[in-house]
């Protein structure tokens, strides 16, 4: 975003907190000198584009941590995903999540004919893509294209070697990758697996009852630090909604997290699918709970190295940024852009509906051996105990252009979108 009406450089008030807390810092794992130094070139480049242009809004400063090319998180050659970066997705701990997901699909893509495709946006480290293609050819339910819709091209190279190494030949032939969102009409399938809450986030705070937007800064000595100026239309607009729609204005002091971009993103990656279904799933709740008034800071946290903390200024490129999802704004997103939402429930029993008991005595039953058997219970249990992924986690599902909506009647059984 550009500086516009509302937004006074004057005005600016720091916040009581930077990216040098050294106790923080100790408490986390040290990064290396590599880690290091390709931290400081992205730092070198926010401090250039700070002093040549005045404080960035967070939003943009997130998404040059996350993005920028050949610097940011997702951009540059660190290892992310699994127990060898700096967390564990759905997809990583095997291949059940990925085989509910193909349960739900398959009958979809069968209505839709041989034409119909599957578009997953960010394709992390292909292992979703991997064990989804291989339950598809299994059903017979092969999309036409398997379309991954992935902005780094470090992840692009890793995705490709692990495909064409995993899948046959004639699968992998499917597979292609975009470098935008379909620009034609298309029927089919869109998927997103922890994507949303990776969007950059426009971070809000409340002063005297005005809306301020958090921005970052450099001090005197060059550090960065993050600072509240009066915010502009779109985002007081998106504040205003919010409060409106809770019944209630937010407290001096509050502050928290909004994506004011969001129905613009939807319909930019989804508004050309025709007919189909979107399955969103990632961490978040509905609105009423994203903003609860004890939530003061928002839901905004840093990942390194499996350690979570506060500090998004730490080490800028080292860590992956992230805000829960207010699924309430996504419902509200996809109703804008001609979509009915056609489920909405926890992990847990989105995958249970979805046949996570057959998937999992299926691959018992195939497994190796003990150890192999002991590693299928643990990811059942890391993707539906409460306290693991399956009550944090919350998938939505959407629909457009067809007639009969396939899907499981225990996943329909299971929804529980009054709660939005």
């Amino acid at each position: 975003m550009s500086d516009g009406a509302g937004r006074r450089r004057s005005s600016a008030m720091l916040v009581a907190f930077s990216g040098n807390d050294a106790t923080m810092a100790s408490r986390l794992p040290e990064p290396g000198a590599d880690e290091r130094a390709h931290s400081d070139r992205l730092l070198q480049h926010l401090r250039e584009q700070i002093a040549a242009h005045g404080p960035m809004p967070f939003s943009q400063f997130m998404e040059r941590c996350l993005y920028a090319p050949g610097l940011g998180y997702y951009s540059a050659g660190k290892t992310k995903f699994g127990e060898a970066g700096d967390f564990v997705t759905a997809p990583e701990l095997g291949g059940l999540f990925a085989r509910c997901v193909a349960n739900v699909v398959a009958p979809v893509l069968d209505t839709l004919g041989e034409q119909a495709a599957f578009l997953e946006l960010g394709g992390g480290s292909g292992a979703f893509a991997e064990a989804a293609l291989k339950a598809l050819a299994e059903a017979g339910s092969l999309p036409h294209r398997y379309l991954i819709l992935e902005p780094s091209a470090d992840l692009r190279e890793r995705q490709r070697e692990r495909l064409a190494a995993a899948l046959p030949a004639e699968v992998n032939a499917r597979v292609r990758w975009l470098d935008g969102p379909p620009d034609h009409g298309w029927r089919g399938v869109l998927f997103a697996n922890e994507v949303i809450d990776a969007l950059p986030t426009t971070r809000i705070a409340m002063k005297g009852g005005e809306v301020y937007e958090e921005y970052v800064a450099l001090d005197g000595e060059g550090r960065l630090v993050r600072v509240d100026r009066p915010a502009d239309a779109l985002v007081a607009g998106a504040v205003r909604h919010v409060e409106r729609d809770l019944g209630a204005d937010f407290a001096d002091g509050y502050r928290s997290e909004i994506l004011p971009q969001l129905p613009y993103w939807l319909q930019a990656v989804a508004g050309a699918l025709e007919a189909g279904v979107m399955l969103f799933v990632d961490y978040g709740y509905v609105r009423r709970e994203f903003y609860q008034p004890e939530r003061r800071d928002g839901t905004l946290m840093a990942h390194y190295r499996h350690h979570a903390h506060a500090d998004p200024l730490w080490l800028p490129g080292l860590n992956d940024l992230t805000a829960s999802v207010d699924f309430t704004a996504l419902a509200e997103a996809g109703n804008s852009a001609g979509f009915g939402v056609a489920a909405y429930l926890p992990q847990a029993q989105f995958l249970i509906a979805s046949g996570l008991q057959e998937a999992f005595e299926a691959a018992h039953s195939q497994a190796a051996d003990e150890a192999a058997r002991y590693r299928l219970a643990q990811e059942v249990k890391r993707l539906t105990l409460p306290d693991q992924m399956g009550e944090r986690f919350q998938a939505m599902l959407f629909a457009r252009g067809l007639d009969v909506l396939p899907l499981p009647a225990e996943l329909l059984a299971a929804d529980q979108g009054g709660r939005l």
